[in-house]
């Protein structure tokens, strides 16, 4: 239609310059025509696509709602399946069950060990426990002699440790001589 608006223009136009008056009038009552089929034709076109989302969204409610009814349907069978004091039974059941193996397997534990001996199994946990700290270098007996027993003796190992890293580690930093500092200084108050 555009096209043909297109062309109708161009006719009055030329009629225009040929000066035939009535027929440029008559041209011009039918583009005024054809811009209003024009203007009709764009409401139709939105008219009928406004009509086509509303179908479209009455069908998407339909399946939503039918869905909903499927859910419904499901739900009520398993509500009328679903009997809670019979669940209630089972899982107290269950419960009591779980409790008595639970005993049975804590006797059945006490009585294989009983049988085979704990004894084994301490000395070779104290052996891997000695394994570990040899390899960190450590000597777990050597610490535990060299704990003092009272606390006058643990204020003089106090004293004797940072003075033995101060000669075998030549000479101490300003920062370790002011540590040592302020505690002569708390000793003496």
């Amino acid at each position: 239609m555009e096209q043909q608006e297109k062309k109708v223009i161009a006719d009055i136009k030329k009629m225009a310059k040929q000066g035939q008056m009535d027929a440029v009038k008559i041209m011009a009552k039918d583009l005024v025509r054809t811009r209003r089929y024009v203007k009709k034709f764009i409401l139709m076109r939105a008219n009928i696509q406004a009509v086509s989302l509303k179908i479209q969204t009455l069908k998407s409610n339909n399946a939503m709602a039918n869905a909903m009814k499927g859910v419904t349907r499901a739900m009520q069978t398993m509500n009328k399946q679903l009997k809670l004091p019979q669940i209630q039974k089972i899982m107290m059941e269950f419960e009591k069950q779980s409790e008595i193996m639970e005993m049975k397997e804590e006797m059945m534990n006490d009585a294989i060990d009983d049988a085979m001996g704990d004894e084994d199994d301490e000395d070779e946990s104290d052996a891997i426990v000695s394994q570990v700290l040899d390899e960190l270098g450590l000597q777990l007996t050597d610490e535990l002699s060299g704990l003092p027993s009272t606390g006058g003796t643990l204020a003089a190992g106090a004293t004797k440790q940072p003075q033995a890293q101060a000669a075998g580690g030549g000479g101490p930093s300003d920062a370790d001589a002011d540590l040592e500092a302020r505690l002569e200084n708390l000793r003496r108050q």
